[in-house]
């Protein structure tokens, strides 16, 4: 006989609930001895010192292990998986113990397995109780007869009573399923809720997971800026160099060659030397090498010494911040300064660079014609973003006739 695929599923799902429901029934149960004994032996004895605070310690190392528990049970006979936070890591001490004793998700679990458990432990006998009585009703002709003669006779000695007891137990049978789901549904509800994290919690890990893959990808996309001046620079410049060189060692070993000939490689030099040329420009923009070998004052120095007015530098640093962190702050001097070249019409300039608790603070002035403008689209607005995607803040200061200040506070963590 082929049992129809609705019922098939009916019945499963409703062996599925209940056997939810049953096993919830000892841990909703198991903090309610502790308690009622302390209270019990309290009013007792009067020993309140000693009862009361033994109790509510049973309660409180309880409260971890029936919600791992009731998580694991959700997760596998239900297929629910109630959330959990990310958990920070930190060594034991008074004072985590303390936060989480008094953290607002901790009370929530307690409140569950203390006050929310025993309740639903009664929804959850009365279904299996129901159960049981229907199985045992719509089953009563059989295990009815199987009886000795006197006993059946004392018991049902009516014939209407048989009927009436398999016709209650298929009643039963049948609303257990129903009531079942339902109470498994509402429990779950209540779990996840309790046990779980809140919707702001949620969000809040959300937004920490995003803020952490938000660095990792700028410090990747730094790391792999960082390898590609490196290949730049030890591959393609040396051999434009090799090339410009063994080009000048022609034109002098051949004194003698036609002109035509001589004016060709001469112009191939020129161009080998103007290659080698934007090609380090090229490098510095992607990431100098000083900056990842000797510091942000090694390279700022050599920055300040390229640019054609007077340039004051001053750089208070203890130590050297993050690698991305020292990007983006030369980067942010080098197009502030750039601008002060091509366009403030400036006579000097200065820069500084100063650590302040774990912020680093980069500020470029120049006394030129002002009016810089960061939303106007230029090499500013950038800036701007690059800074923000590290969680810094950046600022331009420019009235029409000057100064101009560039601002900069880049978080440095540590």
């Amino acid at each position: 006989m082929t049992i129809p695929p609705g019922l098939r599923r009916s019945v499963l799902r409703a062996r599925r609930d209940t056997g939810f429901l049953a096993a919830g029934v000892p841990p909703h149960l198991m903090l309610a001895p502790a308690w009622v004994w302390g209270v019990a032996f309290t009013a007792k004895t009067g020993n309140w010192p000693f009862t009361l605070p033994t109790s509510v310690v049973l309660i409180m190392l309880g409260v971890p292990v029936l919600t791992a528990v009731q998580r694991a049970r959700h997760r596998a006979l239900l297929g629910v998986d109630i959330p959990r936070l990310t958990p920070t890591p930190e060594h034991w001490s008074w004072a985590s113990a303390v936060r989480w004793l008094f953290s607002t998700r901790t009370w929530h679990q307690v409140g569950y397995h203390l006050l929310l458990g025993p309740l639903l432990a009664v929804p959850e006998l009365l279904v299996l109780a129901a159960a049981i009585a229907g199985l045992a009703g719509a089953t009563a002709f059989g295990w009815a007869w199987a009886l000795p003669t006197g006993v059946r006779e004392d018991w049902f000695g009516y014939a209407t009573q048989l009927p009436c007891y398999t016709l209650g137990g298929l009643v039963l049978l049948y609303a257990v399923p129903w009531t079942a789901g339902a109470v498994a549904r509402v429990e779950s509800r209540l779990a996840a809720a309790l046990l779980g994290p809140s919707r702001t919690q949620q969000l809040q890990e959300q937004v920490d997971h995003l803020a952490e893959s938000r660095t990792g990808l700028i410090e990747a996309v730094d790391a792999e800026r960082r390898r590609i001046e490196r290949d730049l620079h030890d591959g393609t410049q040396q051999r434009l160099v090799s090339l410009a060189v063994n080009l000048g060692l022609a034109m002098a070993a051949r004194p003698d060659m036609p002109g035509e000939t001589r004016a060709m490689i001469a112009e191939a030099h020129l161009e080998a030397k103007q290659a080698i040329s934007e090609l380090n420009d090229l490098v510095r923009g992607l990431h100098p090498a000083v900056l990842e070998d000797r510091g942000l004052d090694a390279a700022l120095s050599g920055l300040v010494a390229r640019v054609p007015l007077p340039v004051r530098l001053r750089v208070e640093l203890e130590a050297r911040v993050a690698p991305v962190v020292e990007s983006v702050a030369y980067f942010v001097i080098s197009e502030a300064l750039t601008n002060v070249t091509k366009h403030a019409g400036a006579t000097r300039a200065e820069v500084a660079v100063r650590r302040v608790g774990k912020v680093l603070r980069v500020h470029v002035t120049d006394d030129g014609l002002g009016g810089a403008d960061a939303s106007a689209g230029t090499g500013l607005s950038g800036l701007a973003k690059r800074v923000g995607s590290i969680d810094g803040t950046f600022r331009v200061s420019s009235p029409v006739g000057g100064p101009t200040i560039v601002a900069a506070e880049l978080p440095c963590g540590r």
